[in-house]
């Protein structure tokens, strides 16, 4: 027959449980989100997902990318400027 557990030893237990919880749960949203997010556009913009044996291919997808940034913000500017002031 086993032995019922002793009130300390089950508390014990429930606290380990709810430290664990807490930690798991601390980690900031906005955080890990805004790294998560800066980790993609990292990889993104520095064409990681390219084969690194063709510099061509890389320094391609790096340029043509970076122009889409920036035609994107003027875009943006442009739209502010003509619409909003």
């Amino acid at each position: 027959m086993t032995q019922p557990e002793q009130p300390d030893e089950k508390r014990r237990k429930e606290a380990i449980e709810t430290l664990h919880k807490a930690q798991a749960e601390s980690e900031t949203v906005a955080g890990s989100t805004f790294v998560r997010i800066a980790d993609r556009t990292k990889g993104h913009l520095g064409a990681a997902d390219k084969d690194p044996n063709d510099p061509i291919e890389v320094w391609g997808s790096r340029i043509g990318r970076g122009l889409g940034v920036i035609f994107a913000i003027g875009l943006v500017i442009y739209l502010y400027i003509t619409y909003l002031s």
